[in-house]
């Protein structure tokens, strides 16, 4: 299991909160990224507004490369409405996201749930 996803796993069941950075306050999709992929996380960020490139060199200055094909320990982008934008850690065998609507950090079974607009991995450098 990779770094990215056992820390992923070890965020399920804590309290979602908008823009929430740290386990303890709660996390947001971004949170929880920046916290499975141990990177710093821009203040100022905006998902609602469908700017993917702007999440993807966001994405690429974290270090992490773009991949092809899907692995376990992945973080994904996916546009799960009009003009939003969410990540998540893709676990093989679902996903691993900060649910608004559950309120807190969950793994949901395949099939993943929103059209797939990039994924990433750490380098293996």
């Amino acid at each position: 299991m990779s770094a990215a996803l056992a820390r992923a796993r070890a965020m399920i069941g804590v309290r979602f909160r908008p823009r929430g950075r740290t386990p303890e306050a709660g996390l947001d999709c971004v949170g929880l990224a920046g916290w499975a992929f141990g990177a710093a996380v821009p203040g100022s960020y905006a998902m609602r507004s469908g700017d993917v490139a702007r999440v993807r060199a966001i994405v690429a200055a974290a270090g992490l490369v773009a991949a092809q094909g899907r692995a376990p320990g992945d973080l994904v982008l996916f546009a799960s409405g009009a003009g939003q934008l969410h990540l998540g850690i893709d676990s093989g065998t679902g996903l691993i996201h900060a649910d608004a609507m559950l309120r807190r950090v969950v793994e949901r079974p395949d099939p993943l749930p929103w059209p797939v607009l990039g994924r990433w991995r750490q380098s293996e450098d």
